[in-house]
């Protein structure tokens, strides 16, 4: 479901840009506050299992057409939705930047398609109350098939709204609709029972990891981050060998409107600047080798990117296709680790602020000047109580040695008598005049 710069209008895609970003910002900034140096590693492995399973296109019987995991759903469930979203992001852009797999244009409204629905509509409203607080077998099945249902039929639906607005008259809505809305019911079908069989396999090995803090211990580093990017080498290296050939849904319902795979490109100055990038970066267009003369249908994903006569023997299409894999895992894996390194940066330079500000200002008393009844000047045993600060007293009270508002207090025993059990945590003394 990863939409070509074809189908968006530059009003459209930069709309969705902006709000594609925003909800970056707005992630990085949540998790900001509860990233740990244990949960970065996680993050990228599960981005480069992402990014190894969407290769796997997988036959939808009985309709000529294929589907991939969207894995928003699994990602939120396992790291939650703000560093689930984030991970998204990554794959996302991997894909686009360096195997043309999306458009350079549409890449805000992939990112917001395949991570907004699921991270933060289908698991919040649907998952996380049916899987309930102490999921079973079975909640867990039920909850990750209703969501990956929902946040796929509400991404495919964004596809045609994004589509029809940007004018894209030879997709009608009705008709597109129709077609995008079921091919994407069985995808969600499938990548609810893989969520439902990740999650329960994790659930079970490492249960800690859905601890309400958040943290990743030193148990699940061991186990889940190695087996993780284990199986997203050999998913992208090997298992991506077999990966149906048949187009997938959003191609499908295409060439069932159009008669082709594909949309023509507007031929304005946006689309035509940033089909010429993406063709200088991508390394291998479409997860294999480029021919010397091939151009890339900016962001278009083909299965049947060479002409019969011009076909590579199925040993080239093999080891581009593997290769491919495993440097986009690896790619995004380093994106990943990356963007998490530099928020848990942020994070430990914030934490520091407070710290260092109270150094430089390490006297912040409170001054309480008791005196007695008797006439000023008098030495009957009167006493000046100098106290740290106390509850009642705010953190920008005056510094030490100053007090432009003493208070006089006819209760000035009592007063003292209350805060004499602080003196050793607060260093008061007493000064007898």
């Amino acid at each position: 479901m990863h939409m070509a710069d074809a189908l968006v209008s530059p009003a459209v895609g930069g709309t969705l840009w902006a709000a594609s970003a925003g909800t970056i910002a707005y992630c990085s900034a949540r998790v900001n506050k509860e990233l740990d140096d244990r949960k970065v590693p996680l993050m990228g492995v599960l981005g480069a299992f992402l990014f190894a399973a969407q290769m796997i296109n997988f036959t939808i019987p009985a309709t000529g057409s294929s589907g991939h995991l969207g894995g928003g759903l699994l990602l939120t469930v396992l790291l939650g939705p703000y560093a689930a979203f984030l991970t998204i992001a990554s794959v996302l852009m991997i894909q686009a930047l360096f195997f043309a797999d999306g458009g350079l244009l549409a890449l805000g409204c992939n990112i917001f398609n395949l991570g907004v629905f699921p991270a933060f509509v289908a698991y919040p409203l649907l998952y996380r109350p049916l899987a309930g607080r102490t999921p079973s077998t079975a909640k867990i099945a039920a909850a990750s098939l209703a969501a990956a249902i929902v946040g796929l039929q509400l991404g495919a639906f964004s596809v045609v709204l994004e589509t029809v607005l940007s004018g894209i008259s030879a997709l009608p809505f009705t008709a597109f609709v129709s077609l995008l809305q079921p091919i994407q019911f069985g995808i969600g079908v499938v990548e609810g029972l893989v969520t439902a069989i990740i999650v329960g396999f994790v659930r079970k090995a490492r249960p800690d990891i859905f601890s309400d803090s958040g943290k990743v211990n030193h148990g699940v580093m061991k186990s889940i981050v190695p087996a993780f990017l284990a199986l997203a080498l050999v998913t992208g290296g090997f298992i991506s060998w077999f990966a149906s050939e048949h187009p997938d849904g959003l191609e499908w319902s295409i060439r069932k409107i159009t008669g082709q795979e594909e949309v023509a490109r507007a031929n304005d100055a946006i689309h035509g600047t940033l089909a010429a990038i993406q063709e200088k970066l991508a390394i291998l267009p479409d997860y294999a080798f480029r021919k010397p003369a091939e151009k890339i249908g900016a962001g278009r994903r083909l299965p049947t990117a060479y002409a019969p006569s011009e076909k590579p023997a199925a040993d080239d299409n093999r080891l581009g296709t593997g290769l491919a894999g495993v440097v986009g895992a690896l790619l995004t894996m380093g994106l990943t680790v990356l963007i998490g390194f530099v928020l848990r940066r942020r994070q430990q330079l914030t934490a520091r602020q407070p710290h260092s500000h109270e150094h430089a200002h390490p006297h912040h008393h409170c001054h309480e000047h008791l005196h007695s009844h008797g006439g000023k000047g008098h030495s009957h045993g009167h006493e000046h109580e100098h106290s740290h600060p106390h509850p009642h007293v705010h953190d920008h009270a005056e510094p030490h040695g100053t007090d432009p508002n003493p208070r006089h207090s006819h209760d000035a025993v009592a007063t003292e008598h209350s805060h004499d059990h602080d003196d050793s945590d607060h260093g008061s003394h007493e000064h007898r005049h």
